[in-house]
């Protein structure tokens, strides 16, 4: 099958603009229609074309489903280049009212919401967006997305928009109401504890760096389990905290108050610590002013270079916060590190650099 991915994901980022005007003229002036990718996704992968068989890989992804593949493998020599399928599930808390979803996939995809199949497309074709509306009740659903990939190119990207219903639920700033937990959402913690203190609301992220993707945000007062620490920032220790719900994420120790000597808690790297060989995806970078690159997405990390205005780089990474770009992972006369998103112009087609 010949496909033109670039050409299809730019019609796709059109059409989110698009279900942005139609609302606007609609008249629902009070309710946001920003794109949500959710939080918490795990992802298994089969060597069938049917999720058949055993489970050959597994992977988490902490801000959503955008995935573009080309024609390579989600995991080089365990998970084949064509002719493979796949699983991705989270537990999403959703405000009461109307939701567009909006999927593109290349080839198929097919979407359980609460077991309940609202979507089945899982057949082979070119990249193409599908488009389909959900009454919910407030609370949480689970949402199932299955993708098969039969040959050539593999894509994915799985979002949704509020469009009717009613407003969020008013949130202390820098609250994320489709994240949200709660104290009585958590299980009592017995071991290394660590109980969010000095703050009305403290950010969950990918990596123990300010610049790292947001997960969600903890309560003033909630109490988590801690599985390791990380003081790479120099600063303050940050805590890898273990979530009801299976999702595992970073907080900085400056708010957080612990039962036990911080001392007697192992030290542990993370996911940024992995990706510094990721592969090329065509997009580059040209940064508007002299920059600096960081060995990790936070300014409080060493420096590892610096790049000259104007000067193309290629991206092969980046953070995301409030579905904003925060900091992109650059590679420079074959030097990796991290410049800060917004001193930055992309060309390319950004929706193919993995989220980290």
């Amino acid at each position: 099958m010949s496909r033109r991915l670039i050409p299809v994901f730019t019609s796709v980022l059109a059409l989110v603009g698009l279900v942005v005007l139609a609302l606007s003229l609609s008249g629902v002036a009070d309710v946001q229609a920003q794109a949500q990718f959710g939080t918490g996704w795990t992802g298994q992968f089969f060597n069938t074309t049917d999720l058949s068989g055993a489970v050959v890989y597994s992977q988490s992804y902490p801000s959503g489903i955008n995935q573009n593949w080309g024609t390579s493998s989600p995991a080089p020599g365990v998970v084949f280049n064509d002719n493979w399928s796949a699983r991705f599930e989270s537990v999403q808390l959703f405000n009461e009212g109307t939701y567009e979803f909006v999927v593109a996939s290349d080839d198929g995809v097919r979407v359980f919401i609460d077991n309940i199949l609202v979507l089945d497309r899982f057949i082979g074709r070119v990249l193409t967006t599908d488009r389909f509306q959900q009454t919910l009740t407030a609370g949480t659903h689970t949402i199932r997305v299955e993708f098969v990939e039969f040959i050539d190119q593999a894509a994915l990207q799985f979002q949704w928009f509020q469009i009717a219903g009613g407003a969020p639920t008013p949130l202390p700033p820098g609250f994320d109401p489709n994240t949200l937990l709660t104290p009585s959402a958590l299980p009592a913690c017995s071991t290394t504890c660590a109980t969010v203190t000095g703050a009305r609301g403290l950010a969950l992220r990918t990596g123990p760096y300010l610049g790292a993707s947001f997960v969600t945000t903890l309560i003033g007062g909630s109490t988590y389990t801690v599985v390791a620490r990380n003081r790479d920032e120099g600063i303050y220790n940050w805590y890898l905290l273990q979530l009801s719900d299976g999702r595992r994420g970073w907080s900085s120790g400056r708010y957080l108050t612990l039962n036990v000597d911080i001392n007697l808690i192992q030290f542990q790297g993370s996911v940024f610590d992995e990706i510094d060989g990721a592969s090329e995806y065509g997009v580059v970078a040209s940064p508007r002013a002299v920059m600096n690159m960081r060995r990790r997405p936070s300014q409080r990390t060493d420096r590892v270079g610096s790049v000259p205005w104007g000067q193309p780089v290629e991206v092969i990474g980046r953070t995301i916060q409030a579905g904003i770009p925060k900091w992109y992972q650059i590679r420079y006369n074959g030097v990796v590190g991290w410049v800060d998103a917004r001193w930055v112009g992309v060309r390319g087609e950004i929706n193919a650099v993995p989220i980290r």
